[in-house]
């Protein structure tokens, strides 16, 4: 009776205690576990639905960059001829349109100086002091350089030289300058000489002077280097002379320095071969709108790829099977705002731009019931070719102004900008630094000579200090001077650089030369200081009465808010709604009034903007992505946790089950003391 009881119990049967407790524990364990690994596969699903997202709209994105570019809508294309007086280089964007007949009556040359022969390019010249090169125009007499005329919009270019310079070391000195000379060391019948080659053109001639300091062993070297007026040494000769490229275009001749020409028909750049005098080359620049043509194309097949693509991630869609499936994204929020986002910048009108073409529809261009777009040929024909200039508008980024006083452009922080119209005025006109000079009117009644080296000064310019400025030539004319002092200034080392530069003037009703700094600003500055008493004869002494006056920067306001001025530029204020445009005043400004300004990113602006703003770093989509990371570690803490209460889930079955294993091994004990006893009691009844 007792192993009955016992049996039924299982305490007899050899239950497997640790294979139980396992399964019990891996039941408790799996609609748990069952959770995490479903929240988990849904994320990741997500995660990487969101990186098919950002690819597609990264791929959208770069079709958008053509159409927010002005330059799309102002393509242009020329039909040029098969001919070697002219190389065609380049045609830019918006290129003046128009038949043109270009005759080439002359090329541009440089003049070539050949001088200094030595034996050995590598041996110490033994000469101390300065070589200097002003540039200018050379008349001849019967073929012999006679007058030079200063080029004053071309910096001098002053060389020291030290007495251990070599021919070779002096031609890098001069190749390292900014001045266009270019240096050479030739040898020619076992002679090396240098060779100077002057930037081309007829006012980029060289007038030569050495200057020998008298610390050198080789007096002579540097005056043997001499092409000035004042005579050229014998050891110099001019090979070449300086000319312009000589055109005639549309029967206008014009002349230019070089011989690429970038200036001419604006927009198309090419180069002058040869001369050809009596042919011509016809050609035409012509308007290009299939660039754009194209552009809006790819735009629509572009979107509707996007839009396909983000349509199965956040909807439902067919498979092969016609079976349905549900997008990763489809209870996704975030996602879906994305999108909502996008369709409604393509089905609204355009920021900023208030009449003509302000929405896709204009132009034949509609969105579908599926979400996708199509283009209605007839009426986007229409628009093409009658109204090109509103497709540009509503298309590309467009910043404009009432006034060319005032000129808007867009900062690299553009894309803050709200589109729209923005009052501008200017309430302080910006200024430059100037120095003007006491009354000379009749110094020139014969010529200035300054030779001797009597006439020094240094000018400080923005704040920066010139080395001493001597002038050492004859001057019949006030331009003479003034020609001389802007080239000696601003090829003064000192200034170059800094970048510091200034205009000379000379008023011939007031008899003033005046030096106006080149930047704008109340940092911009022009003093003279260190004067010789020579320098009174030109209204420029100490004692002169010369006056200087600082620069002042731009001040006004943008739509009523005070900007910030910063020489000829005003900013909108940090924060404000023109936070990303800048301003550009001309002197006159204030006196105008207001001004009003316009600006629209355009169709192909608005999404790349938008577009930029969701992949942002701190953007939605990265935001919903750190999101889901997070929720990714809260599931791997989870699972941790699961761990832990299941380790504890066990050992405290196992605790029970060996709890009743000891109970049963008593009873097991128990029942066998039972069945002896049972034998012995008197008057038990046995089975036989």
């Amino acid at each position: 009776m007792a192993n009955n009881i016992i049996s039924s119990l299982g305490g007899g049967s050899g239950i497997d205690t640790s294979n139980l407790v396992t399964q019990l524990t891996e039941l408790e364990r799996a609609p748990q576990e069952n959770r995490l690994n479903s929240r988990q596969e849904k994320l990741e699903a997500q995660i990487s639905a969101y990186g098919t997202l950002k690819s597609a709209m990264s791929e959208f994105q770069s079709m958008l960059s053509p159409l927010a570019n002005p330059d799309t809508f102002a393509a242009r294309s020329v039909a040029f001829p098969d001919t070697d007086l002219i190389t065609p280089n380049s045609l830019d964007p918006g290129a003046q349109a128009g038949s043109y007949q270009i005759e080439v009556l002359d090329v541009a040359q440089a003049q070539t100086l050949v001088m200094a022969a030595n034996s050995d390019k590598d041996a110490a010249l033994g000469a101390s002091g300065e070589l200097s090169i002003q540039f200018g125009t050379w008349t001849y007499a019967s073929g012999n350089p006679d007058t030079f005329g200063v080029n004053a919009d071309k910096p001098a270019l002053n060389i020291e030289v030290e007495a251990d310079d070599t021919l070779a070391t002096l031609a890098e000195k001069i190749n390292g300058s900014d001045s266009g000379v270019q240096a050479s060391v030739m040898k020619v019948d076992d002679q090396y000489q240098l060779m100077l080659t002057a930037p081309s053109g007829e006012d980029n001639a060289m007038s030569v002077t050495g200057t020998d300091d008298g610390t050198g062993t080789d007096a002579t070297f540097l005056q043997g280097l001499n092409f000035n007026e004042a005579g050229q040494s014998a050891g110099v000769t001019e090979t070449q002379q300086g000319s312009d490229a000589v055109l005639k275009i549309n029967g206008l001749e014009v002349r230019r320095e070089t011989n690429e020409i970038d200036d001419v028909i604006d927009g198309f750049n090419f180069t002058v071969n040869k001369a050809s005098i009596g042919e011509s080359i016809n050609f035409s620049v012509e308007s290009d709108s299939s660039v754009a043509d194209q552009a809006i194309r790819d735009f629509v097949e572009a979107y509707n790829s996007f839009y396909e693509t983000a349509k199965n991630l956040t909807g439902y869609s067919k498979d092969e099977n016609n079976q349905t499936i549900r997008g990763d994204l489809a209870t996704d929020g975030t996602a879906k705002s994305l999108l909502s986002q996008l369709r409604s910048v393509i089905g609204s009108e355009v920021e900023g731009v208030e009449s003509g073409f302000t929405a896709l529809t204009n132009l034949g261009i509609r969105t579908e019931l599926d979400g996708t777009l199509s283009i209605n040929e007839t009426e986007f024909s229409s628009a093409m070719n009658d109204n090109f200039d509103l497709v540009a508008d509503l298309f590309a980024q467009k910043a404009s102004s009432s006034s060319s006083f005032l000129e808007v452009g867009v900062g690299t922080r553009g894309n803050g900008a709200q589109p729209g119209s923005y009052e501008v005025v200017i309430t302080q006109d910006p200024a430059k630094g100037e120095l003007v000079g006491a009354d000379i009117q009749n110094l020139f009644d014969t010529p200035l000579d300054t030779t001797g080296g009597g006439y020094t000064f240094s000018l400080e310019v923005n704040g920066v200090a010139s080395s001493t400025i001597t002038l050492d030539g004859i001057y019949n004319s006030a331009e003479e001077l003034r020609a001389d002092l802007q080239s000696l200034i601003n090829g003064d080392s000192n200034l170059k650089s800094s970048n510091a530069a200034v205009d000379v003037g000379f008023d011939a009703v007031t008899g003033q030369f005046s030096f106006t700094s080149r930047e704008y600003g109340d940092t911009s500055t022009v003093n003279i200081s260190d004067q010789s008493a020579s320098m009174d004869a030109l209204g420029l002494g100490a004692a002169s009465g010369v006056v200087s006056t600082a620069g002042q920067d731009v001040a006004g306001t943008i739509n009523g808010e005070e900007g910030f001025g910063a020489g000829e530029v005003l900013l909108p204020a940090l924060g404000s709604s023109g936070y990303g445009l800048n301003f550009t005043a001309k002197p006159g400004s204030a006196a105008l009034g207001s001004f009003t300004v316009g600006f629209s990113r355009g169709m192909g602006g608005e999404l790349s903007s938008l577009i930029d703003r969701f992949l942002a770093s701190d953007g939605a989509i990265s935001t919903r992505e750190d999101n889901m990371d997070n929720q990714l570690d809260g599931i791997a803490s989870d699972r941790e946790d699961l761990d832990r209460r299941m380790e504890q889930y066990e050992t405290r079955i196992s605790a029970q089950f060996l709890a009743m294993e000891r109970i049963i091994s008593s009873l097991n004990a128990t029942g066998d003391s039972l069945d002896g006893i049972l034998d012995r009691l008197p008057f038990t009844a046995q089975n036989n």
